[in-house]
């Protein structure tokens, strides 16, 4: 046995008793930081290409650490509320920090049915880009060590410090929920008090929204995964009018329908992330279905690559040679070049055609940012 393969079992034996550990004790929620706890210090990466740690807002007279994260639907609805108060604070020297607490590990693609992105250091980078947040946004995805001492519950769980760093609130940024209610009451009350130097009124509250993803806490990952793998992967023929059917989409989902073959090198390329949209938004108002060009006596091949790919979507294969009377039925626009992938809307609307590989970022935006679909519950 080689010295690197005796390391990985090393490893993955040290990990299973960590996580046996955790299991058997209870440690499933490390406890959350208490009233007058002194900052824990951190080290760790911002999307800006900079590593923070405590000292780096020594001169603020308020420290305000959030945790927080981009797929949850609740983080999300408070978001521009974060930005406004960083916005509004900055004059009187308050400093804001954001932390991702959540392990990529433990976030499976189910559960990003509200989000157009993970919670990878990437991902983290192009949402605050997308945002345009003037914060530090840190990732703790890692190793969790920050979040572990801190003790997040939900995303977003806020801690307040004043000038000795104490702790002084932890909780809710404000008890609305829905995007466009609360103006962060909650935390603005707080921060006020501690400016002023007085007792915060409530320094404790319950907080809500998605749990802190614990690497530790994988199991259910692991398990849909599994079931997502043994899903029966099916296709059938269809012709012209079925075509025409599906493009008049009069279902109440909102509808991507990809064109492809086994013969096309984008279409093949592109699969998986098409793949990956399926499972992200399959559990809400969505359907994603294929169309394949190939000739009929190629559906062994066909259905080969389909089951390669766990493609358990609706899968479809055109019962005519004649693929020009097949592109004539989905779109007269259409020039015939694969891929093709449209996005239709309950009632037939088309909002996306494309005619070349999708940018799959691109597509989730539009999906979760669709009336149909949405960002939040």
């Amino acid at each position: 046995m080689n010295k690197a393969l005796k390391i990985t079992i090393i490893c993955i034996l040290v990990l299973s008793c960590i996580r046996k550990v955790y299991s058997q004790t209870g440690h499933t929620q490390p406890k959350t930081l208490e009233i007058g706890s002194k900052a824990p210090d951190f080290n760790l990466p911002g999307v800006d290409g900079k590593t923070y740690s405590l000292s780096d807002f020594s001169k603020a007279p308020v420290l305000v650490v959030i945790f927080s994260c981009n797929h949850c639907p609740t983080a999300q609805a408070y978001e521009d509320r974060i930005i406004a108060l960083a916005k509004d604070y900055k004059p009187k020297g308050v400093a804001l920090v954001m932390i991702s607490p959540n392990s990529t590990k433990a976030l499976n693609y189910s559960e990003l049915g509200y989000s157009d992105m993970g919670d990878s250091f990437e991902d983290m980078k192009q949402r605050a880009k997308d945002k345009g947040f003037t914060f530090p946004y840190l990732y703790d995805g890692d190793d969790q060590k920050t979040s572990l001492v801190y003790g997040p519950v939900a995303t977003p769980h806020c801690f307040i410090f004043d000038r000795d760093r104490l702790l002084r609130y932890v909780g809710r940024i404000d008890g609305s929920e829905k995007q466009g209610i609360g103006k962060g009451e909650d935390i603005r009350n707080a921060i006020n008090s501690v400016l002023a130097g007085e007792s915060v009124k409530t320094p404790v509250t319950k907080v809500f929204g998605c749990s802190v993803k614990w690497w530790w806490k994988d199991e259910f990952t692991q398990k849909l995964y599994k079931e997502w793998a043994e899903l029966p992967v099916t296709h059938e023929e269809i012709d012209e009018q079925g075509l025409k059917e599906l493009i008049r989409n009069p279902s109440s989902r909102l509808r991507v329908i990809n064109f492809w073959a086994t013969w096309c090198g984008p279409c093949i390329s592109e699969f998986p992330d098409l793949v990956i949209i399926d499972r992200m938004y399959r559990k809400r108002p969505f359907e994603f279905i294929t169309v394949s060009a190939d000739k009929k006596d190629r559906r062994a091949e066909v259905l080969s690559f389909l089951k390669s790919q766990q493609a358990s979507n609706k899968n479809y294969i055109f019962n005519n040679d004649d693929v020009y009377k097949m592109i004539e039925a989905v779109d007269p626009d259409w020039q015939g070049g694969l891929p093709y992938t449209m996005v239709i809307e309950p009632g037939g609307k088309i909002i996306y055609r494309k005619q070349d590989m999708i940018d799959p970022h691109e597509m989730k935006k539009l999906i979760v940012e669709n009336k149909f679909i949405g960002r939040y519950y």
